[in-house]
């Protein structure tokens, strides 16, 4: 179990520091543009950098019990993820044993996986494993009605929430040259690009946007914004280098691929939600939805992240 050092805890007050001038940045903004919050980019910067500072100290706050505790918190996450996603899916009586053995079973055993560092089995146990299991165990009660669907959107809120949200805390396994006992650093580096992207995007399409990318699936997502927000989001990577084990190119480089998976997973989540009707996933964050909303585009950009990673900079 690593324990926290004295430049990991400068580092740590220097992105408390970020957040800091965020916050002030927006409430000045909010003051000039938006004094009784009917500017919609201003109040949803505002949301944004809240639910930042709670998801912020939570992972300061675990991340003092080392390893165990940051693989521990996003297994918390992952469960209220998956809560979530499953509210929104087609079930009968006969999925509550696959339902209960998603929840208690494969979810907890995928963490622990992560949290041996078996990176043999934690990449393989979900989409494999428990993808053939849980269809048996739907199979078995006989109810033949939607089955296919069924099983799919449990397989697919198994893919998500808890299969890609590993990979955040995975990334503390890796060995990287210059990042020992630092890691911690990375994956905030990887939240706070991808969730960057999420607002540089949007503010870049309020301003410029003109070609909506999807129009049916979302109002507000332009190829402008999108090219603005993944460029804006690149140049902070390289800026953030000093955070990470990587050079300054290097930095910037991963975060360009973040932005740009994490980006198209937010796309994916919103056909989701315009499938289902719903605008959220749910209430966790005020004015925000849940777990998933302010997290979808980490979950896609986060396998993605650790496999680029892990092939071009892990030692053994």
């Amino acid at each position: 179990m690593t324990e926290p050092t004295l430049p990991f805890a400068w580092e740590i007050t220097a992105i408390g520091g970020l957040l800091i001038l965020a916050t002030v940045i927006a409430r000045l903004l909010r003051q000039r543009l938006s004094p009784s919050g009917e500017n919609a980019t201003i109040e949803n910067l505002n949301a944004r950098i809240m639910a930042w500072w709670a998801i912020s100290a939570l992972v300061a706050l675990f991340s003092f019990g080392g390893d165990a505790g940051v693989v521990t918190l996003f297994g918390i996450c992952a469960f209220a993820a998956l809560r979530e996603f499953m509210t929104l899916t087609a079930k009968r009586t006969a999925d509550h044993w696959a339902i209960a053995a998603s929840f208690f079973v494969v979810l907890p055993v995928q963490f622990l996986l992560v949290g041996l560092g078996w990176y043999g089995l934690y990449t393989v146990f979900i989409p494999v494993y428990a993808f053939l299991l849980l269809p048996i165990l739907s199979a078995l009660q006989g109810d033949r009605t939607d089955f296919l669907e069924r099983v799919a959107e449990t397989q697919w809120a198994l893919m998500i929430c808890v299969f890609c949200m590993s990979h955040v805390p995975a990334l503390l396994t890796l060995n990287i040259p210059g990042g020992e006992d630092r890691m911690i650093l990375l994956l905030a580096f990887l939240v706070i690009v991808v969730q960057s992207t999420d607002v540089l995007q949007y503010s870049w399409s309020k301003l410029i946007g003109r070609r909506k990318i999807a129009p049916t699936l979302s109002r507000t997502k332009t190829w402008q914004g999108m090219i603005g927000g993944i460029a804006s989001a690149t140049l902070l990577g390289a800026a953030l280098y000093w955070i990470t084990p990587f050079a300054p190119w290097q930095a910037a480089l991963l975060a360009c691929l973040a932005a740009t998976v994490g980006f198209f997973g937010t796309l994916v989540m919103t056909a989701i939600k315009r499938d289902r009707g719903v605008k959220d996933w749910g209430p966790m964050f005020a004015g925000q939805g849940g777990f998933i909303d302010r997290l979808d585009s980490v979950l896609f950009a986060a396998p993605v992240f650790f496999h680029v990673v892990r092939f071009f900079f892990h030692t053994p």
